[in-house]
């Protein structure tokens, strides 16, 4: 990074943050703290939605995901359209027409009091920890790869948010993730288009398509019904399903942000902008992947992309196999770059049969070069069992830092910073509201006529998350693909909670003793299930909701003949 590199990133995220802490210093109602502006129209509704979702996970770890493995990943947000349309219809209007602040809120009105704690508890919870997983995430690979102080990384990020956060509550997050999703939307457009350009001339996007079909990297879709894989239609639809439903529909950081506005109409419209927009959007990403390992089949790349890891292992005592892995690796991409062009030129001059044996040689070329990342992997696994060998998190900043033009870098490290703060925001505004909302008045009840007093409370809370997951960030340490990290602690819980929901819904007769059992049964069973089975994690969605929904009947049946045996 040189000056014009620092001018633009920091330009970008100092300005969004100060107009966002300027444009809302003289907020001091409630309301318009935890709900966001009564005049936001659907537009900024929709913006912020995804934002909120989008953390900088999406553009670090998505990219590294079609990378690796394609765009099958894809799949996983077949579900979210049909999930938007059943908030939309159901979940929305109900929100809205009890004027609640937070969805947990609606679980004491229906349920009890337990309820309502319990649906609070597990939010806090699961969005707690997943808010240190989000300043973690870019603070962990761009502290790597620029050589960055890990610490003064989320240090730097964490406060940065909580100021303009603290200081205009939701409003504030409102205003300043509209200009956080024009920077994402600039910088990764910027970043597809020098992507192409980079490509060889004789290539182009299409011959750049072809080749990562041929390699196995356009597979969108996997009809597979074993449930060991990962990312199939069927997981993704179902599980899907349930998983977008529970984060749209009863995750606060969700709710919060189509809760207000200026109508029912505003916050229907938001919502199914996501539903029209989003799986192209991670699509678009996920191609960006591919199309990255498309290029790295002409320039040379690293063996291991965590360089930083690397090359802890490459200059000590046993650095010799390491090299020799480096050495072989590289010859095997200078065969694998002849093997490329052979197949593209057979495959241009409309040789089936040629095509075909090329393909082959290509994809065997391929194969040594896999083969000796893999090499890398246990190699750095040998030296040290407690190496970090999953390396795709770093790819797409790697061909950043290595291939884009000076402007264009600082801008790509600013889409990263802001995903990380418009996501971070939303997160910390939702537990704040949560906190204030369903146990401190709960707790408070006198303390809800001053309206003065509330709001000083919900800063302090949202200072209090925003220092929480800081600490969190700078203690743990983190091993999976980070967008598999997020999706699998919010599986973990997720259904349950929609469980309670759906059950709040939809059986009127079931009460909150009934229901609040029911959970605390089904999170449990959820646990055990994960610790000892080894299914995609996108099925804890369906099989949380489905315990916690079933034992509410159940336990419900058994306290009403138990009510009716002792009136006899």
């Amino acid at each position: 990074m040189n000056w014009i590199d620092w001018l633009v990133l920091l330009g970008t995220m100092i300005g969004i943050a100060g107009y966002g802490t300027w444009r809302t210093r003289h907020t001091n109602r409630l309301k318009t703290y935890l709900k966001g502006s009564e005049s936001a129209k659907w537009g900024t509704i929709g913006l912020s939605v995804m934002a909120t979702q989008a953390s900088a996970i999406t553009f670090l770890s998505i990219p590294g995901q079609g990378f690796e493995s394609g765009v099958g990943f894809v799949q996983n947000y077949f579900g979210l359209p049909i999930a938007l349309i059943v908030v939309s219809a159901v979940f929305l209007p109900i929100y809205r027409k009890l004027g609640v602040y937070t969805a947990y809120e609606y679980l004491g009105r229906r349920f009890d009091a337990k309820t309502r704690l319990l649906g609070a508890a597990l939010f806090l919870l699961q969005r707690g920890l997943a808010a240190g997983v989000t300043i973690y995430a870019p603070a962990i690979i761009i502290s790597s790869v620029l050589g960055w102080p890990l610490n003064l990384t989320i240090l730097c990020t964490g406060l940065l948010v909580i100021v303009y956060t603290v200081t205009g509550g939701s409003e504030a997050v409102s205003f300043t993730q509209k200009w956080q999703m024009a920077v994402i939307f600039g910088g990764m457009i910027t970043a597809f288009v020098v992507l192409v350009l980079k490509l060889p001339p004789e290539l182009g996007f299409g011959g750049a398509a072809h080749v990562a079909g041929a390699l196995g990297k356009l597979q969108a879709v996997d009809f597979s019904l074993n449930p060991d894989h990962r990312y199939t239609l069927w997981s993704g639809v179902f599980g899907g399903v349930f998983l977008s439903l529970s984060y749209f529909g009863t995750d606060q950081s969700q709710v919060q942000r189509y809760i207000g506005g200026a109508a029912l109409r505003e916050g229907r419209l938001g919502l199914m902008f996501n539903a029209v927009v989003k799986i192209p959007m991670q699509f678009f990403i996920l191609l960006l992947g591919a199309l990255v390992f498309v290029f790295y089949q002409f320039h040379p790349a690293p063996v291991f992309f965590n360089q930083a890891e690397w090359r802890q292992h490459t200059t000590g005592a046993g650095s010799d196999k390491f090299r020799e892995i480096e050495a072989r690796h590289a010859e095997a991409q200078k065969v694998r770059v002849e093997r490329v062009r052979e197949w593209n030129e057979r495959r241009l001059a409309g040789d089936a049969a040629a095509e075909a044996e090329a393909r082959k040689s290509m994809v065997q070329a391929q194969a040594k070069v896999d083969a000796a990342r893999a090499d890398a992997k246990k190699a750095l696994l040998q030296e040290d069992p407690g190496a970090k060998t999953k390396d795709s998190d770093y790819v797409f900043i790697s061909f950043i830092l290595d291939y884009l033009p000076h402007g264009a870098v600082g801008l790509l490290i600013a889409v990263m910073f802001a995903a990380a703060l418009s996501s971070k925001a939303g997160e910390l505004t939702a537990l704040a509201s949560t906190t204030t909302i369903d146990l401190w008045r709960q707790f408070r009840p006198l303390a809800a006529a001053d309206e003065a007093r509330n709001v000083r409370v919900a800063k302090w809370f949202t200072a209090f998350w925003g220092l929480f997951a800081i600490g969190f960030a700078l203690f743990a340490r983190f091993a999976e693909n980070l967008i598999e990290a997020i999706n699998i602690l919010g599986s973990i819980f997720y259904g349950v909670v929609l469980g309670i929901f759906l059950v709040a819904f939809f059986f009127r007769r079931v009460g909150g003793t009934a229901v609040f059992w029911a959970a605390v049964i089904a999170q449990a069973l959820v646990i055990v299930f994960y610790a000892t089975l080894a299914i995609s994690y996108l099925w804890y969605n369906p099989i949380g909701c489905a315990a916690c929904v079933g034992l509410s009947l159940l336990l419900q049946g058994i306290l009403s003949a138990h009510a009716a045996v002792k009136r006899l």
